[in-house]
């Protein structure tokens, strides 16, 4: 058994290692498609997942790189058929929309308006077009790969683009918080006990219900989960972390500042909580590529920091 697990443990290292320069990309591809940088990490892991396993009944591997894309559209689309109940558009509408709009559907270079959209202002379009605008303009992709990864069309793809870059360009992102001020509180106090090294004090927010994810890691359950500080108390010192709550994109979260004088988050950790204990934490400490897609904006001082990309 114990070498059936060392094989099992060894498949999914070398997997992880194989697509660990394309995740990045997968990210700020699912990213968009959710709307959130929190949900777009889980669709990207769930990909994974699938792939990891269609693998094993595979004689011999597709090209990575756009079969894995082809999986995240997909994956993406549950999720959005899941959580928001949206209608999907058809490829047979598409190909209307691009004959309607003739030679104006042509390729063109993207320009820092689409690239650099707000993830509000992507959730805000149906979901082709998020797809379209994010394959084609955001990462890069030709319109034949696009229309390959979203198994439609090219005509389809251009009527998708056209929408999609005129509705970009006419929409305006409130960026409104979502998280109230009690929320917010009691991330603050996480944080100061943090930046206090009080290990004690935060392991007293832990109860046995507390569940515990280090995304892409580890996942624990119950009192095994504060020792999750054990950890900490050992790489804070030496990493030289703070901790500050805020929003990121709107959402209330807590972001890691590595060195403390950073003016730019390291990455992200989500709290949910249950009364005044914590229910749940994710700690994105091993997915950093999250805070080059997100806005931070602090609680305490209200300001906008816009993280960059690596």
């Amino acid at each position: 058994m114990t070498d059936v697990l060392a094989t099992i443990t060894e498949a999914r290292e070398r997997f992880m290692e194989l697509v660990a320069e394309i995740r990045p990309e997968l990210h700020r591809y699912c990213a968009r498609m959710t709307g959130s940088v929190f949900d777009g990490e889980d669709v990207v892991q769930e990909t994974l997942a699938k792939a990891y396993y269609a693998l094993a009944e595979m004689e011999s591997p597709p090209p990575l790189r756009p079969w894995l894309f082809r999986i995240a559209y997909n994956t993406s689309m549950d999720f959005l058929r899941r959580y928001e109940h949206q209608n999907v558009e058809s490829a047979a509408d598409m190909e209307v929309v691009a004959d309607m709009h003739g030679p104006e559907t042509e390729e063109r270079t993207p320009d820092d308006e689409r690239v650099e959209a707000a993830l509000t202002v992507f959730a805000a379009l149906p979901p082709v077009q998020r797809s379209a605008l994010a394959l084609k303009d955001v990462l890069g992709l030709s319109l034949e790969e696009t229309a390959a990864t979203m198994d439609v069309s090219v005509p389809a793809v251009k009527g998708a683009l056209t929408r999609a870059r005129a509705n970009v360009a006419a929409a305006s992102a409130s960026g409104a918080p979502r998280g109230g001020a009690v929320e917010v509180e009691r991330l603050r106090r996480y944080a100061d006990l943090f930046n206090a090294r009080d290990w004690d004090g935060l392991r007293a927010l832990f109860g046995e219900e507390t569940r515990l994810d280090v995304v892409s890691r580890y996942q624990r359950h119950g009192s095994s989960a504060s020792q999750y500080f054990t950890r900490y108390c050992e790489i804070a010192p030496r990493e030289d972390l703070r901790l500050e709550a805020g929003w990121v994109d709107g959402v209330a979260a807590i972001a890691a500042f590595r060195p403390a004088s950073s003016s730019l988050p390291a990455y992200f950790i989500r709290i949910d909580w249950r009364d005044d204990r914590v229910a749940q934490v994710r700690d994105f400490r091993y997915v950093p590529y999250i805070a080059g897609e997100a806005t931070f904006r602090a609680a305490r001082v209200g300001a906008a920091n816009r993280t960059q990309s690596p």
